[in-house]
């Protein structure tokens, strides 16, 4: 599971120079390339993450969670039932 304190401390990376470790933290592969590339897109969008960093960390965490759930259900039949709501 990812910490949204680690993502803040990575955050702070940017302060040295070394802008978008967060993203990579995270999963954001391709953002955190442009950001280390752009300084950060001009470090205007290093601002906008420190909005940003809880709901992208816990994106990551839902998305981490989900691909164990797929694993661990791999060789398992469907029952055929379904779910309907009412």
């Amino acid at each position: 599971m990812r910490s949204t304190g680690i993502s803040y401390l990575l955050w702070l990376l940017c302060l040295v120079g070394v802008c978008g470790i967060h993203r990579f933290y995270n999963g954001k592969w391709i953002t955190g390339i442009l950001y280390l590339l752009t300084f950060g897109f001009f470090f205007i969008g290093q601002l906008i993450d420190l909005i940003l960093i809880p709901a992208m960390t816990q994106r990551a965490n839902r998305r981490e969670q989900m691909q164990w759930i797929l694993v661990q259900n791999r060789g398992r039949e469907f029952s055929g039932q379904c779910y309907q709501p009412v």
